[in-house]
C-alpha cells in the first residue's frame, strides 16, 4: 500500500500534465479542422463505432480522416481525466485547477457528445459552428491551467495589477474578439467546406451569402486588428511593463498574419489549406488574447518552477 506522502503529485510534475491537456486541445481544433476541409465528416456515418456497428469501417481516406479523429478525441478524454485525477493528488492541494481540470474534462465530454449530435445530424452547419466554438472555449481553460499550474494563485499570494488601464482593456477586449470568432464560424458554415465530399449525402450550409458574411467577419476583424494597433502605439513610448509589451506584440503579430491570411483565402477562392492555416491562427489569436489577459497581474511562481523557458509553443510563455 502506497502512503498519501507517496502519492502526491509535486507542482512542478502537475505542470506538465497541464501543458499536455493544454496540447492537446490545440490538436484537436487542428485535427477537427482537417476532417472538415477533407471532406470527411461522414467518413464514419456512425457513432461511437464508425459503420454498422463497426468500429472501423472500411477503409478509405475519409473514414480513416475521420476515426483518426474520433482516436484523437478517446486520447484527449485520458489525458484531461489523468489531468483531474493529478490535480486532486497535487501537492499543495489547489481548488482553482481542480476546477480548472475538471472543467476540461466536462468540455471534452460534451464536445465528444456534440460530435456525435453533428454526425447524427449529417453535419448541421449551426452544430458544426458550436462545435467549434466549444473547442476554442477548451483552448482557453487549457492555456488558463497551464498558467495558473506555473504560479502562485490563491489567499495571500501576490497578485499585483501592472497596469489599471490595461487591464479594462483586456477584459473589454474579449467582447470584439468573440464577435470575430463567431462571425468566422458563421462565414465557414456558409462557404463551400461542408465537411461532405463527392458521393456523400451533401451538407446543409447556413442560410446566408458567403460573400455577406465573409464581409461581416472582414469589418469585426479589422475593427479588432485597429483596437490591438491602438494598444501598439500606446505601449511604443511608453513606460508600459515589459510582460503586457511582449503581450501586445505578440497579438498584433498575430492578428496582422491572421488578417492577411483571412483575405488570402476569399481572393483565392477559399483553398482547404489556407482555411486550416486560418483556423490554425484562430487557436493561436485564442491563446494570445488569453495570455494577454492572464498578463495584467503578476503573480510569484510556484516554488520549484524558475525558469521562464518552460515547455510551451510559441504563442504562449506568460510571464
Amino acid at each position: 500500500m502506497l502512503s498519501r506522502s507517496q502519492t502526491r503529485v509535486p507542482s512542478t510534475v502537475f505542470r506538465w500534465f497541464a501543458f499536455a491537456a493544454f496540447l492537446s486541445m490545440i490538436l484537436i481544433v487542428a485535427s477537427g479542422a482537417a476532417v472538415r476541409l477533407t471532406g470527411s465528416g461522414l467518413g464514419c456515418p456512425d457513432w461511437p463505432t464508425c459503420f454498422k456497428h463497426q468500429l472501423i469501417g472500411q477503409l478509405g481516406i475519409h473514414s480513416t480522416i475521420e476515426y483518426a479523429n474520433r482516436a484523437i478525441t478517446g486520447i484527449l478524454i485520458v489525458v484531461t481525466g489523468l489531468t483531474f485525477i493529478a490535480s486532486l493528488l497535487r501537492s499543495p492541494r489547489r481548488s482553482d485547477l481542480i476546477w480548472l481540470s475538471g472543467g476540461l474534462v466536462a468540455g471534452v465530454v460534451a464536445d465528444a457528445l456534440l460530435g456525435a449530435l453533428v454526425v447524427y445530424s449529417k453535419l448541421n452547419p449551426w452544430l458544426v459552428s458550436l462545435h467549434l466554438l466549444l473547442s476554442l472555449a477548451m483552448v482557453v481553460i487549457g492555456a488558463v491551467l497551464y498558467h495558473r499550474s506555473k504560479y502562485l494563485y490563491g489567499p495571500g499570494t501576490r497578485a499585483d495589477v501592472r497596469d489599471r488601464h490595461f487591464l479594462l482593456v483586456a477584459r473589454l477586449l474579449w467582447i470584439p474578439f468573440f464577435a470575430v470568432l463567431v462571425a468566422g464560424t458563421m462565414t465557414t458554415g456558409s462557404g463551400p467546406h461542408s465537411g461532405s465530399s463527392q458521393g456523400q449525402l451533401t451538407a446543409k450550409r447556413l442560410p446566408f451569402a458567403f460573400s455577406s458574411a465573409a464581409w461581416v467577419h472582414s469589418v469585426l476583424a479589422m475593427f479588432f486588428v485597429a483596437i490591438i494597433i491602438g494598444l501598439l502605439v500606446a505601449i511604443w513610448n511608453g513606460n508600459t511593463p515589459k510582460p503586457l509589451q511582449l503581450g501586445v506584440r505578440r497579438l498584433a503579430v498575430i492578428g496582422l498574419l491572421q488578417a492577411a491570411i483571412g483575405f488570402s483565402q476569399y481572393w483565392l477562392h477559399v483553398p482547404a489549406a489556407l482555411v486550416e492555416l486560418h483556423v490554425i491562427g484562430a487557436v493561436s489569436l485564442t491563446i494570445g488574447v488569453t495570455q494577454f489577459h492572464l498578463r495584467q497581474t503578476a503573480h510569484d511562481r510556484e516554488p520549484g518552477i524558475k525558469s521562464p523557458a518552460a515547455p510551451t509553443p510559441a504563442t504562449v510563455g506568460a510571464h
